[in-house]
């Protein structure tokens, strides 16, 4: 895949108690469309022109197709602690989607919306209009989470129904 270079690389903060083995987001260090970053940061992370994958905020749209996509990879519990440090960056949700990423927190619940990163940045991306090729390739749960969400619709731009582009059907 050649990564688009019309759009701001996507950055992604990882907690350092992410298990590198288990990310669902390790196979895309080294792409030249993402930046990776651990938490805590030793150094600041300019995300001006950026949003923030959140669960709480205005629906990613069309109109943040020029924008940067600021994404926190942790826990849910870790997550939500790592969100003081990016109040500043914009935060957009994202359209219910059904993850297929098997959850086990003993600690908290996992939001009912709540979707694995690369999930999350292939919805976004989908969203956005920008190149999804190679985003799901070494996802071991890409199969099952296509199937589990086969015909949804994203709505590409606020209110024009026509601008509906659908979830790739794998038969």
């Amino acid at each position: 895949m050649t990564p688009d270079s019309t759009f701001p690389p996507s950055i992604i903060i990882v907690h350092e108690k992410e298990r590198r083995d288990k990310c669902s987001v390790e196979p895309l260090r080294g792409r030249s469309d993402f930046l990776f970053h651990r938490f805590p940061l030793r150094a600041a992370v300019d995300a001006t022109g950026y949003v923030r994958l959140a669960l709480e905020g205005k629906p990613l749209s069309l109109e943040d197709r020029d924008r940067g996509l600021l994404v926190l990879d942790a826990t849910w519990r870790l997550a939500g602690k790592m969100e003081s440090a990016f109040f500043d960056v914009e935060p957009r949700t994202l359209p219910p989607w059904d993850t297929a990423y098997p959850r086990q927190s003993k600690m908290t619940p996992d939001p009912a919306q709540g979707l694995a990163t690369i999930e999350a940045i292939f919805v976004a991306y989908k969203i956005l209009q920008r190149d999804t090729s190679g985003l799901l390739d070494a996802y071991h749960w890409r199969d099952e989470f296509l199937r589990r969400n086969q015909g949804k619709s994203i709505i590409a731009s606020p209110g024009r129904d026509r601008d509906r582009s659908e979830i790739p059907r794998r038969d």
